[in-house]
């Protein structure tokens, strides 16, 4: 059975997470975090990707993109990305094999939410009011911020 098309939404805020193969800690290094951040800021500059807002796990990323109105940047941007960091990994650990599980999710945030100053985007510390081990950035916000909460 073929997999489902996804839908496309002009200027649409959307929500993408992307986790690693079998929930293994790929991104348990800060090195490939980097890595997977200069690929993300190269799709930036390549494909005019317009982030708000990601976060780095150990395990999966979280991505807040804005769709800025071209039907191929947001999929092509992802597989950039997702291609490079993998295969660098793979080349890297002298490994073979998937790096991600499965496809991207990528979620259209309802358009109650789709401005990002009234979007209910804020920052929870952890318990010891440090970072997580990740990277977080995020727009508008203080850089102690460990998760996202998206509010309605």
């Amino acid at each position: 059975m073929p997999r489902a098309n996804r839908h496309y939404i002009p200027g649409c805020v959307w929500h993408i997470t992307h986790r690693c193969h079998k929930k293994e800690f790929l991104l348990k290094f800060a090195r490939d975090r980097r890595r997977y951040l200069q690929w993300l800021f190269e799709a930036k500059k390549r494909f005019g990707l317009s982030e708000l807002n990601y976060m780095v796990t150990s395990n999966h990323i979280h991505l807040l993109v804005r769709d800025i109105g071209e039907r191929d940047v947001i999929p092509n941007s992802i597989q950039l990305i997702a291609g490079r960091t993998g295969q660098e990994y793979n080349q890297r650990r002298d490994r073979k094999g998937a790096y991600w599980e499965d496809r991207y999710h990528a979620t259209a945030l309802s358009p109650s939410t789709r401005n990002e100053s009234s979007a209910g985007i804020r920052g929870k510390r952890s318990e010891n009011g440090r970072e997580p081990p990740g990277l977080c950035k995020s727009v508008g916000m203080r850089h102690d911020v460990a998760y996202l909460s998206l509010l309605r």
